[in-house]
Parts: structure tokens; sequence; C-alpha cells
């Protein structure tokens, strides 16, 4: 007869394409049922936090949902900072995992509910008689909430004959919140009227636009009042009409576009949280703008909005270009009016800096003319965020995704590369992570070799240090000898993995990304650049990290 193992094996295979994770006591029974089973793909990480990243990454790629596994006690503690993550993301994937027996904790198990719970994520534990079913529930919660789910396995019941396996329902996901009701039928009113009298309209869309499908909508809006456009860093390349959009709000965002979003009158906000570096603390909007801000949370979440819309991003703004139809008028035509090209350049530095070692932003201009066409970008966190953010370009959100930026976390950066290219197989997967991240997650460098083979391009950001602390309290005047990292090999530590690993200190050593670029992706291996950049090139969102904490 089934077991309980299969069962679950059963249901999530009706809905997963992919897991990840790493084999051990308590979930050898799922995995073994799904290895025997030929609808669902297991990829083996090397660490149990990347198994949870890879599953994340695979959803943030377009890949859909999948789920991550892992053993219990040690194997289960080892996921909590990558769980996290993905529930501050609002990212949604199962983690199965083992669970002490019921017969009580051995002494190696740990409340693994509770542990859970406290990054904020809820445990569902199967039994004999509703393992199928508990499986459907959680997968149905992860999607209903975007949140992860922990699906517990005991480590006595896995094994129980559980009869023959049920069908499998689909799970009932809620229907996109409407801007429906006297209050909100007229704050589309009053917004829409707002738009048509503005003489200066900004559109700003972030991660949720993309994911309620909002884009074509944003475009006809934008249109409508001839607005600029801006994104938040989850949101690059949600608005149709590139030749109008600002780029990156915030640190990421170019000085002259920044001060051309401060010029705006009305601004309406799309799907996006406005956390302190979007609105780069406070200043991104002038005083006398009238915010508004659609989103589907309670209410609004920075005090700079002055009207709150709660709906989907996609049928608001259907909504708002159905009440400009109404009301006639003409586009502002202050887009037309504007450099926009001219006004996102960065400063891309002069190739060395004066230590001798390499610019990273000459590095990353340079790096951006080379990299291939059809790319998913994945970063890793740390300093150096800033350089792919802003000089690498995306076609859409979901080619450009940020894991442990949510949670402030680095060394979630290696084993992101396998979820990614199992939700993306056509493109390359290109990483960007620093030397103390890189390092920290350096087990899954292999994981990303294996799977992503000639679809796969590392970037290392390699400054001797980790550059977000030595750029903030190192200038401080604390002790630098913590932050300080010794250089390491990370071409070496790559070719002994089976990847090719190239030492850059010139822009001329790039020139080994355009010979591989150039090759069929089956014809070469995995590329990792290992960037010997310097670490006196502070990026401009760090800059304003640091000028807020010194006025503190």
């Amino acid at each position: 007869m089934p077991t309980v193992a299969a069962h679950v094996a059963a249901a999530l295979a009706a809905h997963v394409d992919n897991v990840f994770g790493v084999m051990g006591n308590g979930n050898a029974l799922v995995l073994d049922a799904l290895e025997r089973r030929d609808d669902v793909t297991f990829t083996a990480v090397r660490h149990e936090a990347g198994g949870v990243v890879a599953a994340d990454a695979h959803f943030r790629a377009g890949g859909g949902l999948a789920a991550a596994t892992s053993t219990y006690g040690a194997g289960f503690t080892n996921t909590l900072t990558a769980l996290a993550e993905a529930a501050q993301a609002r990212v949604p994937l199962v983690l199965v995992v083992g669970d002490e027996p019921t017969s009580g904790p051995r002494p190696w198990d740990v409340d693994q509910l509770s542990l859970a719970s406290a990054v904020g994520v809820r445990t569902y534990t199967v039994g004999r008689t509703d393992a199928a079913a508990t499986t459907v529930i959680a997968i149905e919660h992860a999607l209903s909430f975007r949140i992860p789910v922990v699906l517990a396995i005991p480590y006595d019941v896995g094994g129980r004959d559980a009869g023959e396996i049920p069908a499998t329902p689909d799970p009932v996901l809620p229907a996109p919140l409407a801007p429906t009701g006297p209050h909100a039928l007229a704050t589309v009113t009053a917004v829409a009227r707002a738009l048509a009298a503005s003489e200066r309209p900004l559109l700003l869309a972030g991660r949720g636009a993309w994911t309620a499908g909002a884009g074509e909508q944003l475009g006809r809006l934008a249109d409508a009042v001839g607005a600029l456009t801006a994104s938040t860093a989850l949101g690059r390349g949600v608005f149709p009409r590139a030749e109008y959009d600002l780029g990156v709000t915030g640190g990421f965002g170019a000085e002259g576009a920044m001060a051309t979003i401060r010029e705006a009158d009305v601004v309406v906000v799309f799907g996006a949280s406005l956390n302190q570096f979007t609105m780069r603390f406070g200043e991104l909007f002038s005083p006398d703008a009238t915010i508004v801000q659609v989103d589907v949370a309670a209410a609004a979440t920075h005090p700079q909005v002055g009207r709150y819309l709660r709906a989907d991003a996609a049928l608001a703004a259907r909504a708002l270009a159905d009440e400009l139809e109404q009301l006639g008028g003409a586009p502002s035509g202050w887009r037309e009016a504007v450099d926009v090209a001219g006004l996102r350049t960065y400063d891309a530095g002069d190739g060395l800096a004066p230590d001798g070692r390499l610019d990273p932003r000459s590095a990353a201009a340079a790096i951006a003319e080379l990299l291939p066409e059809d790319r998913v970008v994945v970063s890793d966190g740390g300093h150096f965020i800033g350089w792919a953010n802003m000089f690498w370009p995306v076609a859409s959100p979901d080619r450009m995704m940020m894991i442990g930026t949510a949670y402030q976390s680095i060394g979630l950066g290696f084993p992101s590369v396998p979820g990614a290219a199992r939700a993306r197989p056509e493109s390359t997967i290109v990483l960007t992570t620093g030397d103390g991240g890189g390092l920290m997650a350096i087990a899954d460098l292999e994981s990303a070799v294996r799977v992503a083979r000639g679809r796969g391009l590392a970037v290392v950001w390699n400054d001797g240090a980790y550059g977000a602390e030595v750029h903030l309290y190192g200038v401080m005047g604390l002790a630098r000898g913590p932050m300080e990292i010794p250089e390491v090999d990370f071409a070496g530590l790559a070719r002994a993995v089976g990847a090719e690993g190239v030492i850059v200190r010139t822009l001329d050593d790039l020139q080994a990304l355009a010979r591989w670029r150039e090759l069929p992706a089956d014809e070469r291996p995995f590329l990792l650049l290992d960037l010997r950049v310097s670490g006196a090139v502070r990026a401009p969102y760090q800059e304003e990290i640091l000028q807020v904490n010194l006025r503190r």
C-alpha cells in the first residue's frame, strides 16, 4: 500500500515541477517517493539553506511554485535564514522537512514549529490519514498569502501505510482585489482627476505590480496622462515604454533621474512598499507633491502617502485609465520635454581606481556591454549590489532578483543559480556576489556549476572586505580588522568544481567574457569572473546610508 511519504509526493508533484534540497534521515522516504516519479525533478544542493534559496529563486524567476526539503533538527535549523528571507520578500514555497516522532522529541530534536513561527512561517504537520489533503492545504496557503510554509512529516509517520492515493484538488486562490465600494470608487475618481490636472505626473511601480500583471494597464495609464515612469529595484522593466522610464528609484538611481522625480507634482505608486531605500530616506519626492499609493496591504506603508487605494495594481490601473477616458483631456507633455536617456547616465569611472585596482563602476559598465541579451540576473547581498542595479539593464522584474535584501542577509547567492536555471533553462543566469557572501555560500558554487553549466556566469566583486561595513563603520573609525578578508582566489575555487575561472584585474581581462559569450552554451563551461576591484569606491546608495547615519 502507498505510504504517507508517497501521498505527500503525489500531492506535491501535482502542483510543483521542481524540488531542491539535501537528503537526510528525516526526508529520505519522501525523496525516495519523489525520485520514483517522472513528473517532478529533484535537484540536490550542498547546504540546506540552498534548497530554500533555490526554491525562492525558481519562483521569482517565473518558474512557479517550487519545494525545498531538508531533514529534521540541524538540517531544518540550517534553512532558517533563507526561510526568513522568503517570508520577508513574500515569496511562496513549500519546505518539506522531517520532524520529531509522535512518541516525543529525541535529544537532537528541536521545537521546529516555534522556530518557523519566529520567522513568520506557518507549519502544517501531516498524519497517516490526511497527508495528501494537508499537503494541498499547505500549497494553497503559500499561494494565497504569498508566503513560505513548512510541511512537516513526523519521523515515525512517513513510512506508514496510508491507503490509495486520492485525487489531488487544485488550490482555491483568492480573486484579485478590485476597487469596489463607494470609498474605493471615489478614490479612483479623485486620483484620476489629480492626474488629469497634473503638469508633471509620475507613475512608480514595484514587484507587486509585476506579480499582478499590471504592465500593460500601467503603460496605458502612463500614455493617457503623459507620465514619466520609474520603478523600484525589484520592479525594473515593468513599464512597457523604456524611452519614458527614469529607471530605479533610490540610491540605485542616476542623480539626474532622481532630481527629475523630485519635480513631479502627482505621483501614483503601484505595488511598492516605499521602503527607506526606495524613498532615499524620505528625500525622493517633493514635499509639495501629491503621493498616492495603490497596494493590497491593509493601509498605506509610508507617512508621505496622502491618499491610499487598496486594490490589485492591474485592476486599479485599468480603473484609473477608464476614468481618465471619461474625463477627457490631453496628456501633460512633460515626458516629451525630458531627456530621459541623458538623465539615466551614470559615472562609469576611469578603468582603474587610484589604488591601482579595478574600478567597480568601470567593470560593471564594461560587463553590461558583454552580457548575453537573454539573461536572468540573481544577486546576493552586500555593498556590491549597486553595480548590477545601476549598470545592467533587464527586460522584466522576473529577470532581476535580489535574494537576501529583504532580510538584509548575505551568503544566498550561489544557490539561487540552480533555482533560476531550472525556471529559465533557455536563459543565461548571471550571479553577482561579493567575496564575503561568496565565501559564506561557497558549498553551492558546485551546485551552480553543475546545474547551470554553460548557461551560468558568476561575477565576484572581490575587494578583500565586507564592503558595506567598511563604507559605514570603517568611515566612522571602528577597527577595520573584523571587516577585512584575505584575498581569495575565487577563479581557482571555480576551476576546482569544473568551471572556467578568470581573474580580472583590468578591463582588457574581460575579453574572456566576450570569447565565452560567442561559444554555443552546450560547448562552454560555467564561467566565474573574479574581479579584483577597489574597496575605495563607494556605491552611491551606500553614500546615502552613510550620510543618514552620520546625521544621527
